[in-house]
């Protein structure tokens, strides 16, 4: 009788660790196949750049292929969602951003919590956007710019990638401090909202640097300022918006969560890589001509940037008395 129950005992205690080995042996073999980074805009932005070229370094340094998939909608609501609803495997990653933490706060009936439903994992770099108008818009200057949208009331487009977006919160500071009045048209990203004021469809846009430096460079677009605290090192030419609007300054910011629930071991692996990525002097360079800087750290310190910034712009939101319900 003592023996059964010794042997009872046993099979019980064997089974209770089965369903661990299958998991800690998936997280050790990570990854056997191809992942998804999914972007919550079009392509052609900044966050789309960021995006690739983390993949690229992913794929190249883990044997297996990381595929960027532009989930655009919703101000990156789509995106989220669909990797919340995700297995937690590692195979399908979000790249995070500033809209995740104002949508907190902007929209009232999501059907999930970003940081209660997401594992942070890293961040990658804080960017600064440009203020960007065509080259006929009648305003050559910030100053001019101020003092055309105030004698125009209304009568100013200012697009964005989205609502609750870096680019459209940009704005909605700059309308704010300046005291202009600017009509909000919202695009499925940057790259379709550059078109649209490539082609003089919309007056002004906050992209991000990534996105924009190429017109600038190339006279198509006209850069205003810098959303910044100080001049962007790849457009010194352009003033930080603040020396014109005291107490402005805006980054947008990248970074990479999983699904809640994620293995530690899939996570450390990541963060470890990501944080290779950004200690190489080629990436570093890379982020820099886009006018970024890294961030890098550990998941933990990621999740604290992300719950920081989400309490910030809980106040901007509450104060502008924004939403996008």
């Amino acid at each position: 009788m003592e023996l059964r129950r010794r042997t009872l005992l046993r099979l019980a205690a064997g089974a209770a660790v089965l369903p661990v080995i299958p998991s800690f042996a998936k997280a050790e073999g990570y990854p056997s196949r191809p992942a998804r980074l999914i972007v919550g805009f079009a392509p052609g932005g900044g966050n789309d750049i960021v995006s690739r070229l983390m993949a690229q370094w992913l794929s190249d340094r883990l044997g297996q292929q990381f595929i960027v998939e532009n989930r655009p909608g919703a101000g990156t609501n789509i995106a989220a969602e669909f990797v919340i609803s995700a297995a937690p495997d590692g195979y399908t990653l979000l790249l995070a951003g500033i809209p995740n933490a104002v949508n907190a706060t902007l929209y009232h009936k999501l059907n999930f919590n970003f940081s209660r439903d997401t594992t942070p994992i890293v961040g990658i770099a804080s960017v600064p956007n440009v203020m960007l108008v065509n080259p006929s818009f009648p305003a050559k200057t910030l100053p001019e710019f101020i003092a055309y949208a105030k004698a125009n009331p209304g009568k100013v487009n200012m697009a964005s990638p989205g609502i609750g977006s870096g680019g459209h919160l940009s704005g909605e500071l700059f309308k704010f401090l300046a005291g202009v009045d600017l009509v909000h048209v919202p695009f499925r990203g940057n790259g379709p909202a550059l078109t649209a004021l490539l082609g003089r469809q919309v007056d002004v846009l906050f992209p991000p640097i990534a996105a924009s430096i190429q017109y600038i460079e190339a006279r198509k677009l006209r850069g205003l300022g810098v959303t910044g605290a100080k001049r962007a090192d790849t457009l010194p030419q352009i003033p930080a918006i603040g020396e014109f609007v005291p107490g402005y300054a805006m980054d947008a910011w990248y970074g990479f969560s999983g699904p809640k629930s994620t293995p530690a071991e899939v996570i450390d692996k990541i963060n470890k890589e990501v944080n290779a990525a950004l200690a190489d002097p080629q990436i570093k360079a890379r982020i820099a001509d886009l006018g970024g800087t890294t961030i890098g750290g550990t998941p933990a310190d990621f999740g604290k940037f992300i719950a920081d910034e989400t309490e910030k712009w809980a106040k901007v939101v509450t104060a502008a008395h924004m939403t996008a319900d």
